[in-house]
This record gives structure tokens, C-alpha cells and sequence, in this order.
């Protein structure tokens, strides 16, 4: 676009001074953090139009859900170029139009953080998902940079330089291009300065400053950058480290020659629980790094898996949607985006790769690997089976879509198997799920997207006429799947059985649930599969006020069914449960819980070819 700006705060204006011809120059000032507000300025360069506006995102890639960053914005102000404010009107909570613009030298403002003010955690929440919020603490600052930095509507595509001041004393990481740092003159403050060459490499280039855990290994040619922040320091990046490069090697195995980031980035913060703290799991995707909330009370155990099941998935999100994605994506309006029809490969197919792998490169055994593909199985139960999941996806913002989109990691993923094993049974063993998105990868990639509309077409002619039916009769269609043809094919059998389970699941999920009006959470129909609660008495409808002393309300949920989550058998327990208006307490020490669940196994009479397409489809 042109030479950078360094600013433009005079009344003189010169040819190259335009807002379309430079970068524009942002800065973020952690030093000056006010009443926990973190200040923004944005110099655009000088603009020849009477009238601009400026917008904050409604939502961003990989949510599928309404963020509306503009509602943190605080105290917005245009200044002139003799430092008086012009008019601006507020239309939205996410829109901010600028009259008198030829004059305009700067947009100040501050923004508020979305973890503190989260009551509950998940995807579809009042609250941006954890990991696409923002986090402003005096330790740690979490900058998803399209939390504190908008866009112009005419210069969406414009250049970006962007300074980030912050205590000397502080850490920081970031995957975006760094251009240069300088210290303050009394050496208590450093400023780094970024370049980003779009709107869109803002958005997907997250930071992390504070007081922080770094840890840099190489996997093969990729240079990780783990970095860990545990207000309470129970978890490091040096104890993380060696599972997060097991893994990530295993993964590199796994793609083989599809081409990879140079650097990857993985942002962990670990919520303490608790009033302010984050309440929603799991982790957002993005080209060059994943931003990742998890439990600080979690186990080292515990831990290492979640980052295994999490981070794995986000990481496989460089083959799609990042590498093999259709216009909307690409295109991708922050105000009023339209969605793609194909979540079944952008989050099912990226999320079956993410527990393949393990059994295929020996992380996990074959009976791990089946007891995840029952569980989504179990899980998808919950949802809509007849529900089309292209129209799911087109549609997702949307009721009755939005409270099905859960099931793209259940059934999506599910989707993804089968056309893996298609793909296995009709080249014998010589093509893939894996192999078909190398191809797609080549024939697009990161910079070409595919038409939303022909590329299940495309695929089928790429691929055979079963994967095709497949796909026009279960995903396009509103057929369910019967997932025992496809075992079959493999040698493999389901069958009942007993198994143990902990204190707040049974072999579909949680067994417990929220009201509407989200007041309070009851004992759900699924605790009569969880034999120690039934055997305790505890009925659906049951409605939580206290474990082991504590208040159970909505705002300590999370905290307090992790904690139940780590439950022994042997401990002592006391819950108070609320039935038709009387209180009932049922206390004493816990015994193991199980529940019956359907398992699936390996087929002794299997023939020699079933048994030779599973060796393939799992190596080994």
C-alpha cells in the first residue's frame, strides 16, 4: 500500500498523507491501563470523504456465534487535527460513523475485557467464547486484536502497523511480523511494533503479554511457541512442553507434505476459577497459532490430555478451513457474514483427524480410538439426526440450527470416518480422508477458495460415486447414518456393556442441565444411567444447591462439577438437591459409578479382507 506512516498529527497535509495510501497506525498502551480499560489509537492518514465509518466485528472466523466486540468500547472519541472532537454518531453497538472526516487525525478509545464479566462458559453464550475474548488483568493480557482493533469500511484491505506498549517486566509472543522494539527513556516500558498486511492477519495473528510461562522447541521445521500462563503457577510450559511436542510431532507424521506454517503459536491460559475468571473451554483456531483456555485446577494428567484433544484439533485446522475453505470464508464480512455449508469438513473432518492420528501413530490404542468414535456416537444422539448439515451450516446463526452446532464435533466427525473408510475400501487402502484434503489443499490452498455450492460435485468426481451418495444421502440429506454398515466393513461389532464412569456423566455426557432462565442446574434424565446417583436416590429434576458445603449457583457451575469431575471412590461427599419445593441430602463416601454404554470391538469371525482394510484405515 505504500511507505509507513508515522503519524499525521499536524494540520498540514502532503500527497502521500492518504488514509488509501498508508498503513493504519494503531497502538495499544498496556502501561496505561485505566479502571481495567486498556486505551486504542487509531491514526488512519487523511481521508478525502465527508463522512466514514469505523466497525468493531459482530462476529469472527471459527465462532459461528455473535461476538459484537463494539459493546466493550468505552469513552469513543474522533479528534481533529487541532485536537477538538468531531461529531460522531453511534448507530450500533458496533458502528461509529465520523462526520466532517477530511478533518479526522485520530479515533481514541478504551475497551473493556470479556472474561471478567462472563457468567457462563461455552459456545453461544451472552460472553464471547473464552478463547475469543479478551482478558485485561494486572499479570496477564490476552489481546484477540479484533477485541481492540476495528476497521474502516473503506479500508478493510488496508495495511496495518500496530505498537503494543507494556511493562518492561513483561513477556509476550505473538505469531505477527514483528518490525521492530525501543524501550522508554527511563526503561520500564518496551514497545514492540507489528505489520500486518490486512485487516484479515490483525484478526488472525492473537497476543499474549504478562507475566508469563515461554517455552521454544522445533518440531521438525516448525518452530512451537508454547506459551503458559497459571495465575497460581500449578502448570508450567517446561511440564507441558514434552507432551505438546509428542504430540505435535505425531501430527507432522500424520500430514505429511501438506505445507505448514513456519512458526505456530499456542496461547494457554489456565483459568483459576472463581469470580472474573473464564468460564468457557476449549480453544479457537487461527493460520499461525490457537488461543487455548483450560482449568488451572486441572491434574498434570488431565491436563496433558485435554491439551492433546484441544490442541490437536486446532492444529489441523491449517488443512481446513484454513487451507481448503469456500468464498464466505474467504470473503469473510465481519458485520453480517454469511456461512458456508460445509462445517461437516471445516469442524467435523478437522476433529476426526484430531483422534485419528492418535491411533494412527500410536498415541492412543485401538480400543481408545473406538471408545471416542462410540462416544460421538452417543453424543450425536442428543442432537437432530434428520437435521441436513449443509442447511445446519448455511443456516447457523439460526433456530433450530444454532443448538445443533455442538454436534459438528460429534456427528461431523463421524462423517469424516466414513468417508475415510469409503475412501480406504474403494482404492484398497491406497487413498484417504487425509489424501482427498491433500488434494483439495493443492487445487486451492490458502489463497482460492472453492465454490460453497459444486464442491460436494467436485469432490465426488475427485473421489467415487459411494462417497458422493454418502454425501448427497447423510450430509446434504437427512438420512442418518447407520454406522454398523461401515464397521462392518472394517470387522468390527457393537455390543452392551458395563463400564465405569465418574460423578457427572454417563455414556452420553453430562447428566446434568440448566433451566432456560438459566437460575439454577438439575440432575438431568441421563442421571439414571449413572449407577451411583441412581442407587443414591437422586431423581431428574433434582434441582443442585450445595456440594460439600459450597453454594452451587450458575456462576460456580463450572468450578464445581471440575471439582466433581475428580472424584475418587472412597472420599466422603454431601450434596443438597432441591425436589418440589423440600430440600434432600444425600452424603456419605462414593463407591465407583458406572453406566451401561454400547462398546465397540474387534469381530473375531471378521474375514481376511475386513481385517486388511482395518490394518489400513488404522495402521496396524
Amino acid at each position: 500500500m505504500g511507505a509507513l506512516m508515522l503519524g499525521c498529527g499536524s494540520a498540514s497535509k502532503v500527497k502521500n498523507d492518504l488514509a488509501t495510501s498508508n498503513p493504519i497506525v494503531t497502538s495499544i498502551d498496556i502501561t496505561k491501563v485505566s479502571n481495567d480499560k486498556l486505551p486504542v489509537v487509531i491514526n488512519p492518514g487523511r481521508f478525502v470523504e465527508e463522512t466514514v465509518t469505523y466497525y468493531m466485528p459482530s462476529v469472527v472466523p471459527g465462532t459461528y456465534a455473535l461476538g459484537d466486540y463494539g459493546r466493550f468500547i468505552d469513552n469513543f472519541k474522533a479528534i481533529d487535527y487541532n485536537g477538538n472532537e468531531l461529531t460522531v454518531t453511534h448507530p450500533d453497538q458496533n458502528t461509529w460513523v465520523i462526520a466532517n472526516a477530511k478533518e479526522l487525525d485520530k479515533i481514541t478509545y478504551y475497551v473493556n475485557d470479556t472474561y471478567d464479566q462472563e457468567v457462563v462458559g461455552g459456545i453461544g453464550g451472552e460472553m464471547p467464547f473464552s478463547p475469543a475474548g479478551t482478558n485485561i488483568e494486572p499479570n496477564n493480557y490476552v489481546l484477540n486484536l479484533y477485541g481492540y482493533l476495528g476497521y474502516f469500511d473503506n479500508l478493510k484491505n488496508a495495511e496495518y502497523s500496530l505498537d503494543v506498549t507494556a511493562p518492561a517486566t513483561f513477556k509476550h509472543s505473538s505469531a505477527l511480523q514483528s518490525t521492530g522494539v525501543k524501550s522508554s527513556p527511563d526503561g520500564a516500558a518496551i514497545t514492540n511494533s507489528y505489520y500486518a498486511p490486512r485487516y484479515f492477519d490483525i484478526m488472525d495473528n492473537p497476543m499474549m503479554y504478562g507475566k508469563l510461562d515461554i517455552e521454544e522447541f522445533l518440531v521438525g521445521d516448525i518452530k512451537i511457541v508454547l506459551s503458559v500462563y497459571s495465575p497460581n503457577k500449578v502448570h508450567s510450559a517446561a511440564s507441558l512442553k514434552e507432551t505438546v511436542y509428542k504430540m505435535m510431532e505425531a501430527q507432522k507424521k500424520y500430514l505429511g507434505d501438506i505445507n505448514s506454517t513456519p512458526r505456530y503459536d499456542i496461547f494457554l491460559y489456565l483459568a483459576a476459577g472463581g469470580e472474573g475468571s473464564p468460564k468457557g473451554f476449549g480453544a479457537l483456531e487461527h493460520h499461525k497459532s490457537t488461543t487455548v483456555v483450560l482449568r488451572e485446577q486441572s491434574s498434570k494428567e488431565q491436563l496433558a490430555k485435554s491439551m492433546i484433544d484441544v490442541v490437536a484439533h486446532e492444529f489441523f485446522h491449517i488443512v481446513t478451513p484454513l487451507s481448503v475453505h469456500s468464498e464466505d470464508i474467504h470473503y469473510f464480512d465481519y458485520i453480517n457474514p454469511t456461512f458456508s455449508k460445509h462445517l461437516w469438513m471445516y469442524e467435523g473432518v478437522t476433529e476426526y483427524f484430531a483422534q485419528h492420528f492418535q491411533v494412527y501413530e500410536g498415541l492412543a490404542t485401538n480400543d481408545e480410538f473406538y471408545a471416542e468414535i462410540m462416544s460421538k456416537i452417543n453424543i450425536s444422539h442428543y442432537f437432530d439426526d434428520e437435521m441436513s448439515f449443509t442447511v445446519m451450516s448455511e443456516n447457523i446463526m439460526d433456530e433450530p440450527y444454532s443448538k445443533n452446532y455442538i454436534n459438528v464435533y460429534s456427528k461431523g466427525a463421524l462423517i469424516g470416518m466414513c468417508i475415510d473408510i469409503l475412501m480406504r475400501e474403494e482404492s484398497n487402502g491406497q487413498r484417504s480422508m487425509l489424501s482427498l484434503m491433500k488434494e483439495l489443499s493443492n487445487k486451492y490452498g490458502v489463497d482460492k477458495p472453492f465454490d460453497d455450492d459444486s464442491i460436494i460435485a467436485e469432490i465426488t468426481k475427485m473421489t467415487y460415486p459411494s462417497v458422493g451418495a454418502f454425501l448427497q444421502t447423510h450430509v446434504v440429506g437427512t438420512t442418518p447414518i447407520n454406522y454398523e454398515d461401515f464397521f462392518k466393513k472394517v470387522g468390527l461389532t457393537m455390543s452392551n456393556s458395563e463400564v465405569e464412569t465418574n460423578y457427572i456423566q454417563n455414556s452420553a455426557g453430562f447428566i446434568f442441565d440448566a433451566n432456560e432462565e438459566q437460575t439454577h442446574i438439575f440432575f438431568s434424565e441421563g442421571v439414571k444411567d449413572n449407577s451411583f446417583w441412581a442407587e443414591q436416590g437422586v431423581m431428574p429434576g433434582d434441582i443442585v444447591k450445595e456440594i460439600n458445603g459450597t453454594e452451587f449457583t450458575i456462576e460456580k457451575a463450572q468450578l464445581l462439577l471440575g471439582s466433581m469431575y475428580q472424584w475418587q471412590p472412597g472420599q466422603d461427599f454431601e450434596v443438597k438437591v432441591e425436589r418440589d419445593g423440600k430440600e434432600v441430602v444425600f452424603k456419605g463416601k462414593l463407591a465407583q459409578a458406572y453406566t451401561n454404554k454400547k462398546t465397540l470391538m474387534e469381530d473375531e469371525n471378521a474375514t481376511a479382507a475386513q481385517i486388511a482394510l482395518r490394518k489400513a484405515w488404522l495402521k496396524g
